[in-house]
């Protein structure tokens, strides 16, 4: 399964991309985020390997490309499901940065998430549409 969503963000390419980078954020846009430890390699760094940790669940991620604010993109393993996310900022103009996320998911494990990946896979479009508005909402803020 693979998608991609785009959202304009109010702010400048430098503060957007700045905002993203810096993992002390995470906990202020994406939903029940708790954690982020460096487990190898350096930070942003390709091949540095984290530990991320949700109320809920557990994923390892991978650093597998990073020439921001052109490029980034990471391998993310879970239990239940293997996905890739290609993140891109593209300047729109001074004060306005388009932000593109495509995500392939690449392997399900288990018959529940094979069946809500079947079912419904708008659910998983609509959660990275959901931090992707909240990374808006929360950049736009440290502009004020």
């Amino acid at each position: 399964m693979k998608f991609s969503c785009d959202i304009i963000i109010d702010s400048s390419l430098h503060h957007v991309v700045n905002i993203f980078k810096n993992p002390v954020h995470l906990v202020h846009y994406q939903d029940n985020f708790i954690s982020k430890t460096l487990i190898s390699g350096d930070e942003g760094a390709i091949g540095a390997i984290s530990n991320m940790v949700y109320k809920k669940l557990e994923l390892k991620e991978t650093v597998l490309i990073n020439n921001l604010p052109k490029e980034f993109k990471a391998l993310y393993e879970h239990k239940h499901m293997t996905n890739t996310m290609r993140v891109m900022f593209n300047p729109v103009s001074e004060e306005k940065t388009q932000y593109i996320s495509e995500i392939e998911y690449t392997k399900f494990n288990g018959l529940l998430i094979k069946l809500m990946a079947t079912l419904f896979p708008g659910i998983f479009k609509k959660q990275v549409y959901k931090w992707m508005t909240q990374f808006k909402v929360y950049t736009e803020s440290l502009e004020s």
